[in-house]
């Protein structure tokens, strides 16, 4: 096996793993994502989103992951982690990314609304800041895009069904 197969399927292994992380949030109404810290090829950490369970609008799987993981390492430099995230990260999980000196992020789906990866403001490959994080994209993209397809599907079905019953009208959906 080639060293580029073997490393596809590492990959791919660990997007598994994330995206089992991202089932278990939406089973308790978090938005569906997940992220772990992989260190030597072995898990440190891994996180679906928090910010509902938590009532803490920080608590997005990868900052809950990196948290876990730097407590663990023992250092908030993780400078030998991969980062595996189901979703495009947002500008503060990037952000985060570049103060943990991660050197590698690996995701399933672009994020089209709030990524800044790649698709808003390319926070990983900028040249004003004081790190870059290498990306690779697209790891089991379409189960990724899938579970969060199906999930804001249900929820705005739920919505509309809210609508009906109270004449129009719905309550906050940020509650904790």
């Amino acid at each position: 096996m080639s060293a580029v197969q073997s490393a596809f399927e590492e990959h791919e292994r660990w997007m598994r793993e994330v995206l089992r992380a991202a089932q278990e949030a939406g089973t308790r109404d978090e938005v569906p994502i997940g992220s772990c810290v992989v260190v030597a090829g072995k898990l440190v950490a891994i996180a679906g989103n928090r910010t509902r369970t938590d009532c803490n609008p920080t608590a997005h799987a990868e900052i809950v992951a990196l948290r876990a993981a730097a407590r663990k390492i023992g250092n908030y430099r993780l400078a030998d982690a991969v980062v595996y995230s189901s979703i495009e990260p947002c500008a503060m999980c990037a952000g985060a990314l570049i103060q943990a000196r991660v050197p590698l992020l690996v995701y399933g789906a672009t994020d089209e609304k709030a990524g800044a990866v790649e698709s808003h403001f390319q926070v990983c490959s900028s040249d004003q800041l004081n790190h870059r994080v290498e990306v690779i994209k697209g790891v089991l993209e379409p189960e990724c895009r899938e579970l969060m397809q199906k999930f804001f599907q249900g929820r705005r079905s739920q919505i509309r069904g809210q609508k009906s019953e109270v004449g129009g009208r719905t309550s906050s959906s940020g509650e904790c």
